[in-house]
């Protein structure tokens, strides 16, 4: 094998040369900037809550029986150092299988790396020489389907902590925070669901849906996810949002910001 096949590059293809260069005249680069944006602030927001807002400022992350779900399932809350956050035991987890996701990765290549900018759209000429998910970190991106597999135990958490959440003392209570917990988890068991993973874990390697019964039920079961598929990133999006959301109401109610407006039974 000659030295100029043994390394990868990527093809020119038909887009202009020269970074961000195209014949495209809608602004293609309002997305990249927007998911850069909007991913930046979750990020820094995520970091701050799970890391240091309870640690530093001594703000709690359990309010009026709520339990923020940075924390959830909150393993040795009380046993372990003022300066290590419980959150660090579990958040590997959905850190992990969103960072791999196929839609995430798209999203944030585009719009951190670049790679590329947009469809039809040039990019910088470093990454000709192509090398992102074969090598160290991004070979990692693999094992999404391992974390496919792990994040339903966080989610199986959340929601006992929304149904637990209906419970406060003696007595049952319907109140502001039970409802977004609920929309919560439901809008984060819309995107696991939605997972291209299990999609194909459910109706690949299928040469036969009709051959009997069990690739039948397969089959149902296939045109189910697919239907939420379609709409991956709205899932992803969505639940982006609301985990951010979710979190912060419990802060507030933590810092005596408001009290939770609820029906008490």
């Amino acid at each position: 094998m000659t030295a100029s096949r043994a390394a990868a590059t990527k093809p020119f293809g038909t887009a202009k040369r020269g970074f961000a260069a195209t014949s495209r005249r809608d602004r293609w680069w309002v997305e990249p900037v927007v998911v850069a944006v909007g991913f930046t602030a979750f990020i820094v927001y995520s970091l701050f809550s799970a890391l240091v807002w309870q640690p530093v400022f001594g703000v709690p992350y359990e309010a009026d029986g709520y339990l923020s779900l940075f924390f959830s399932p909150l393993l040795f809350g009380g046993s372990l150092p003022w300066w290590f956050s419980p959150a660090i035991l579990i958040l590997w987890i959905p850190l992990g299988f969103r960072t791999t996701c196929y839609y995430y990765r798209k999203a944030y290549y585009r719009a951190y790396f670049v790679d590329p900018p947009g469809c039809a759209v040039s990019e910088p000429a470093i990454h000709q020489g192509y090398a992102m998910e074969t090598r160290f970190p991004f070979i990692l991106q693999n094992l999404h389907r391992i974390f496919l597999y792990l994040a339903f135990i966080p989610l199986f958490f959340l929601w006992i902590d929304a149904l637990a959440s209906l419970r406060l003392g003696d007595g049952w209570r319907l109140g502001l925070g039970t409802a977004i917990l609920f929309v919560n988890v439901a809008l984060l068991t819309g995107y696991s669901l939605s997972c291209h993973s299990l999609r194909h874990l459910v109706g690949g390697t299928l040469d036969c849906f009709s051959c009997s019964r069990a690739t039948r039920t397969r089959y149902g079961l296939w045109r189910r996810l697919t239907s939420l598929n379609t709409v991956h990133m709205r899932w992803a999006w969505a639940s982006l949002v609301s985990v951010a959301l979710a979190d912060l109401y419990v802060r507030l109610l933590a810092i005596g910001l408001f009290q939770d407006p609820a029906i008490r039974l």
